[in-house]
């Protein structure tokens, strides 16, 4: 092991999921300590153990008693392989949640508190039933409180008000929106937002967000809403129809259209075909969760026909290089905003003055403009 191991109250489990994340993650943690030029390591070394069968286990490598445990793992990095019956496996949420699991029974309630940090929710999109359908979502988080977790991190969850199902066990919703925002304001101008911009909803679901947006920034705000065929089921789903806007015109505007993931990305590119009709001067996304599931293709085409002009991601879960390195996207880096909430809470201080996008905005606002 290289280094020194952090004997403090602070350590960080870094799931293989989230390795080059939790790198940063800690390299800022010591910049904020002044520790740069130390060789004290906050992460806490661990093995996980794939079998040929494709069972697992994990082994924790260095003492956990008595500290305060951040794990960070990320549910979405199906970069990560592992071989099972001589074949290479993509690792799925499913697994990268049970690995999770396996760190809290290896710690065995010798650490003083364990926080969860797992930017993407597992099972976020499993929050309500429609139907004679599981709770994957609440069934996951009672887990976690039952196995000795004291507090949750995620970011931009898709339903907020989840949190129910543990109403003992802290929960952070946590949203990268000022970060987001002072990236995209370095890399298009200081005018970006000064006229001419509207900030649309691509549904219903995030008209909350868009008004935040909107709001904050003093612009206009329009959605879309999905047209769904109630008929059909494809993929789990009933299939849209069209999207309609509600809204002003949007001739000769930018257009900034805020969710908090794109999974395969249809809804997004149907909805940027749409705005093209209205003569649009840009197209902008910001997204916190960029997946691709698939039909990254159909992005660069409409980057190539200049329908799209950049779309906004944080690093909160895995991207590809090949889809880093495309012309339009842009990838906002969160680990010094997550170092200053570890560093805050190990130090038992609150976090709420992080938390208020608001007056950080403004303030950012106020700057530039």
């Amino acid at each position: 092991m290289v280094g020194i191991t952090n004997h403090g109250k602070l350590g960080l489990i870094v799931m293989r999921s989230c390795t080059k994340l939790g790198d940063m993650v800690e390299n800022r943690i010591k910049q904020l300590r002044g520790e740069e030029n130390n060789n004290v390591k906050y992460i806490i070394p661990i093995e996980e153990v794939r079998f040929s069968n494709g069972e697992g286990k994990v082994k924790i490598l260095d003492t956990v008693r008595g500290k305060d445990i951040f794990i960070l793992v990320d549910v979405g990095n199906y970069g990560c392989t592992y071989k099972m019956f001589g074949s290479d496996n993509r690792m799925g949420p499913d697994e990268h949640y049970q690995d999770l699991k396996r760190v809290l029974s290896a710690i065995g309630g010798k650490a003083n508190r364990i926080t969860v940090i797992m930017p993407l929710l597992y099972s976020s999109r499993q929050h309500k039933r429609k139907g004679r359908e599981s709770l994957d979502c609440a069934v996951s988080l009672e887990e976690l409180e039952n196995l000795g977790v004291n507090a949750i991190i995620s970011f931009d969850v898709h339903d907020p008000t989840i949190h129910n199902a543990i109403p003992n066990t802290s929960f952070e919703n946590i949203y990268p929106t000022y970060s987001v925002l002072k990236n995209f304001i370095n890399n298009e101008g200081d005018d970006i937002f000064k006229d001419n911009m509207t900030i649309i909803s691509p549904d219903t679901g995030a008209m909350d967000r868009a008004i935040y947006y909107a709001n904050v920034l003093g612009l206009d705000v329009g959605m879309f809403y999905k047209r769904r065929d109630h008929s059909k089921i494809v993929n789990g789903k009933n299939p849209i129809v069209q999207h309609e806007y509600i809204g002003g015109s949007l001739e000769g505007k930018r257009v900034l259209i805020v969710d908090d993931m794109i999974a395969s990305g249809e809804s997004v590119i149907d909805i940027i075909h749409e705005i093209a009709k209205q003569k649009v001067s840009d197209v902008y996304v910001a997204t916190t969760f960029a997946f691709f599931t698939e039909g990254v293709e159909k992005f660069d085409k409409l980057h190539e026909e200049g329908k799209l002009t950049k779309l906004y991601s944080t690093n909160l879960s895995y991207i590809p290089d090949e889809i880093k390195s495309r012309p339009w996207f842009v990838e906002t880096d969160l680990s010094k905003f997550m170092a200053k909430i570890v560093n805050t809470l190990s130090r038992d201080e609150s976090i709420s003055p992080l938390l208020d996008c608001t007056s950080r905005i403004r303030k950012l606002l106020k700057q530039t403009y």
